[in-house]
């Protein structure tokens, strides 16, 4: 099969109401395809859902509308070659041409060549107008008032922060110190032929997910994490014996960090509100051979009416993951303002009721995947005046890590990170009751 025509299929699929990560990783699995194979691909297929916007804008002005998928998603492959990659433009034409001519015949071939060469003699016109009509929310697809927003949080940074999050994502995978070491990986890499673009501790950004494929992830020896997801959890500092809670903990693989930290010993309350979530925590955690870890079905907002205390808490809270864009690119498209204000509401009422919990000394790590100031900054500082006993505490980073602290003392890994996910991490203290 042609390699387009399976992109041309994958879309099909997402536009389905499929989540882009899970069918990718599912077609890799059951295709046996060769590297290049899998990196065009996935370049391609995450290219256009990233831009979306400005693809449709594009054909909406060349074309009438266009009732066939197939065709519409040819096009859209074919403009975003000829914009975002390196491509040979010519070539591009005549490919699409000729997969449209097999597929329904010369007229349809003709109309694709005529849509494709149209956009190629305007490409470079259109793109500086975009830019001098302070269009860039089409220009790098983003809905009006996301673009909005971003120039109000950072100003001149704008359009770097923009271009950031539509970056293509590494493969990120974390090695399983309770069952692997680092060198045993390493060799495993070497041995598939997978180079290490990144190294965080022991998280390896790699150019290639077949690990996803091997007897050691599916032995919990190797697990899938972000970096940045890593450190909100290792900034926690949890010891062996303590009594911890993850309070928004599926799929588990922060709660697993938090375990590894233990050496397995004290106690891990692993929440989350929905059963099936609990199910896969559970899942995920044996596979990794933790057994410290108790998930409970649980609304982290009513975690103070248990009366039990404890020494430390990792509140990673559920959030508009406009971080996570970079894996996530449907994410931008399905959200609004009105969204992000409820998730802050959200956000705050599951850090009070995790605080009223925590033990006097105690301390706390509070997380988000993602940029805004109102699930962040705004949150910590409503917490810091309402809750004068609590204090931020400072923690180290990794040189390797990118982004800046805010004005209360917690940490943005930000646009200027090229690998790691966008995300917000502050850590508190419990100074007295």
């Amino acid at each position: 099969m042609n390699i387009k025509q399976r992109i041309i299929g994958l879309l099909s699929e997402f536009e389905k109401g499929k989540y882009s990560n899970i069918l990718l990783n599912e077609y890799f699995s059951k295709n046996n395809l060769s590297k290049g194979e899998r990196g065009f691909i996935t370049e391609v297929f995450y290219g256009v859902i990233r831009n979306d916007i400005y693809l449709n804008y594009q054909l909406e002005k060349r074309t009438k509308s266009i009732k066939k998928s197939w065709i519409k998603n040819l096009l859209k492959i074919s403009i975003y070659q000829a914009t975002f990659m390196d491509s040979d433009d010519k070539g591009i034409a005549w490919e699409a041409t000729e997969l449209a001519k097999k597929k329904f015949g010369v007229p349809v071939g003709k109309f694709i060549n005529g849509v494709i060469r149209s956009y190629l003699r305007d490409k470079d016109e259109e793109i500086n107008n975009l830019k001098s009509e302070d269009k860039l929310d089409i220009l790098y697809s983003y809905p009006r008032w996301f673009y909005e927003k971003i120039k109000k949080e950072y100003q001149e940074n704008t359009e770097s922060v923009m271009i950031s999050l539509k970056k293509i994502p590494y493969m990120s995978i974390r090695v399983n110190t309770l069952k692997y070491s680092e060198k045993e990986f390493e060799e495993l890499l070497k041995s598939l032929k997978i180079d290490i673009i990144k190294k965080l501790d022991t998280i390896y950004y790699i150019d290639s997910g077949v690990v996803l494929h091997t007897a050691e992830f599916k032995e919990g020896k190797i697990i899938a994490q972000d970096g940045s997801s890593y450190l909100a959890a290792k900034i926690l500092n949890p010891l062996p014996g303590e009594k911890v809670v993850d309070t928004c903990s599926a799929p588990g693989s922060k709660t697993a960090v938090l375990a590894e930290l233990m050496n397995n010993s004290g106690e891990i309350y692993a929440l989350d509100i929905h059963q099936h979530k609990i199910k896969i925590i559970e899942e995920n955690l044996k596979k990794l051979g933790i057994t410290n870890v108790k998930p409970i079905k649980l609304d982290a907002r009513k975690l103070k009416e248990q009366g039990v205390k404890f020494d430390k808490i990792l509140v990673d809270a559920p959030c508009s993951g406009y971080g996570v864009l970079r894996k996530k690119p449907e994410a931008l498209y399905n959200k609004n303002m009105v969204n992000v204000k409820e998730l802050s509401s959200l956000q705050y009422e599951i850090l009070e009721s995790a605080a009223a919990t925590l033990k006097t000394g105690g301390e706390l790590v509070y997380s988000t995947c993602t940029i805004f100031s109102e699930e962040n900054t705004d949150n910590i500082i409503k917490f810091l005046n309402n809750h004068k006993n609590f204090s931020v505490l400072k923690f180290n980073l990794p040189e390797n890590v990118n982004g800046h602290f805010d004005s209360v003392g917690g940490f943005l890994i930000d646009y200027t990170e090229e690998i790691l996910d966008n995300f917000y991490i502050i850590k508190l203290r419990k100074d007295f009751e």
